[in-house]
Formats: structure tokens, C-alpha cells, sequence
């Protein structure tokens, strides 16, 4: 077996353990774990999750999800909370312990903490036999045959356990929420997802020049438009609203096809019945319609009335493309 051919075999074999070690934990989801998520639900408090090592490192992912999801959690480390930061923890409050073996020093001392201030306590371990589980107000198991790793040490399939325990967790409370895709943008604004979510074609026109002339506007007048506004194109209107198009392609193509353009106007050269994307839609349907008819702007209008150009180079700097 040649190194690649080993460096190859591992990886698979990494794969395969975890996933089934995922696909293990789906019969393990039961009445427990529903009474968990119903109380985190009810609880006019926030989620505490707490961990050590490792543990530690897949509490503040699930916080992260928690948040963006609509559940306010915060990350506190059970090192530091038997070290001051226990007050962290308020009235309320429901913390979720994370621990694979359930009995580690310093799960020991701070569960007990915990309980004498009265918050519910849901824990996430692999040992239903713990310390950890048998102190539990509710017990999500995260029980895992092995880990990835060869010597059976390092955490690798326990951890992603506790993941997916974690995101499932999450996903149950989002949909229990009623979490929608608008609510999503709201946590999410300044991320290229939230932005698709939220940003509208009105944010983008208000970016741009706006080009346009008459159908009666001279060619070289036509010329001078697109090229001062910078957009590669102008929009032909008459009365506020388009009634046609002209891109640098169309100047183009005139130009190889007509020995002079005297006399000749925006009319003659305009593709009538252009591609239009309402002012108010979404800045991602703009982007589908150009992937779709093959160009590079479209015109935007508000009531029947011209608005504006949004250009693909928006939805790039946006993040959206």
C-alpha cells in the first residue's frame, strides 16, 4: 500500500466509524430527550452549557447554534465556574452539562453547585452510568462504541456525538419556535446567507448611477450615457417607464453593422421588452434571473416606473454570488 493509498484508507475509515457511531444515536432520541427540549422551551430563562476539555470546545458550538437559532445560550467552563464564574449561572437558567465519561473532577464539584441554586440540569454523556447522568435532571445520550482514533483515546466520535446531540437538540427548539427564514436574517445580517435572506433589489439601485435616455436620444448621447454611469448599460424610458435597453454589447454590435450611426437613436438600437426585476424583491431573485437569461444587469422598476440598474458586481461585493 503506496502513502497516498494509506492517507486515503484512514480518512475513509474515520468516516465510516463516525457515521455509523451518528447512525447509532438515532434510537437512543426518546422521551427524555423530547421532556428536555419541552422544558427548555418553557423556561423563561437562558441555556448554560458547560463542558471540560473537549467537551468544552462542542459546548461553544452549540451555543453558537442555540443563539442564531432563536434560544439564548451562553458558554461557561466548568474550570471556571468552580473558579468564579459560576455566577454566570441566574435564576431560570437551564444548564447543560457536557461530559463524555460523566465523572471528571470537576463535573463532581460543580454539579452539586448547580443543584443547590436550583437549575434544571440536562446532561449530555456517553455514560448513562455516570455521576453526571444519575445527578441529571434529564439524560441525553451520547453513548459511542469507539472512538475514531486507533488507540481508542483521543476524542474524536464522542465529540461529534455530542454534536449532533447538540444541533438536535437545537433543530427541535427551532422548529418548536417556529423559527422562519426572516427571523434567520435577523441574527444572521451580516453574513452572506442573512444578506439573501433580507437585502432587497431597492438596496442595491440605491448604490448605482441611473442611466437612461429617450427613444428619441441621439447614439453618441447614448454612448456618453452608459459610459459616464458606468454600468455597461442605460435603460431606454419614456414617460418613467422602460420601454427598452441598450448595453455596451448593443453599441457593439451597431457599430460592426452600420458604416455611420448618424441620424440613428436609442430606439434603433434598443432590445424593447427588456428582463425587469421589481424594486422590492428580493436581491437573490435578481441574482437568479441573470444566472437564468444569461446577462449581466437588469433594470429595476417601482409601480411601472424605472428605479434603477442592479449590476452583477452588487451581488458579488454583497457576498450574494
Amino acid at each position: 500500500m503506496t502513502h497516498k493509498d494509506k492517507i486515503i484508507s484512514v480518512a475513509r475509515e474515520t468516516i465510516e466509524i463516525e457515521s455509523k457511531a451518528i447512525a447509532n444515536l438515532v434510537p437512543l432520541v426518546n422521551d427524555e430527550f423530547a421532556g428536555a427540549v419541552e422544558y427548555i422551551y418553557q423556561s423563561k430563562g437562558r441555556v448554560i452549557v458547560t463542558g471540560i476539555g473537549k467537551s468544552a470546545n462542542i459546548a461553544t458550538k452549540i451555543v453558537a447554534t442555540l443563539n442564531s437559532t432563536g434560544t439564548p445560550a451562553i458558554f461557561m467552563h466548568a474550570a471556571d465556574a468552580i473558579h468564579g464564574d459560576l455566577g454566570t449561572i441566574q435564576e431560570n437558567d437551564t444548564v447543560i452539562c457536557i461530559s463524555k465519561s460523566g465523572n471528571t473532577p470537576e463535573i463532581k464539584v460543580l454539579v452539586p453547585l448547580i443543584q443547590a441554586a436550583e437549575n434544571k440540569l440536562i446532561a449530555i454523556t456517553g455514560n448513562t452510568d455516570s455521576f453526571l447522568a444519575k445527578e441529571a435532571d434529564y439524560v441525553l445520550n451520547a453513548y459511542v462504541e469507539k472512538e475514531a482514533c486507533p488507540n481508542n483515546l483521543a476524542p474524536t466520535t464522542s465529540t461529534t456525538a455530542q454534536l449532533v446531540i447538540g444541533d438536535a437538540l437545537a433543530m427541535c427548539l427551532l422548529d418548536l419556535r417556529g423559527f422562519s427564514s426572516k427571523d434567520f436574517a435577523k441574527y444572521h445580517p451580516g453574513g452572506a446567507l442573512g444578506k439573501k435572506l433580507y437585502l432587497r433589489v431597492s438596496n442595491l439601485t440605491s448604490l448605482n448611477e441611473k442611466p437612461q435616455v429617450s427613444p428619441d436620444t441621439d447614439v453618441k448621447k447614448v454612448i456618453v450615457e452608459i459610459s459616464e454611469k458606468m454600468l455597461g448599460v442605460t435603460a431606454v424610458v419614456e414617460d418613467e417607464k422602460i420601454v427598452g435597453i441598450i448595453t455596451d454589447g448593443d453599441l457593439r454590435r451597431m457599430l460592426t453593422k452600420a458604416d455611420s450611426f448618424n441620424g440613428l437613436t436609442a430606439k434603433d438600437i434598443m432590445t424593447e421588452n427588456p428582463k425587469k426585476i421589481a424594486n422590492n424583491a428580493m436581491a437573490v431573485e435578481a441574482m437568479d434571473m441573470m444566472e437564468k437569461y444569461g446577462i449581466t444587469q437588469i433594470l429595476a422598476e417601482e409601480k411601472g416606473r424605472y428605479s434603477g440598474v442592479v449590476h452583477i458586481h452588487n451581488l458579488t461585493k454583497e457576498g450574494i454570488i
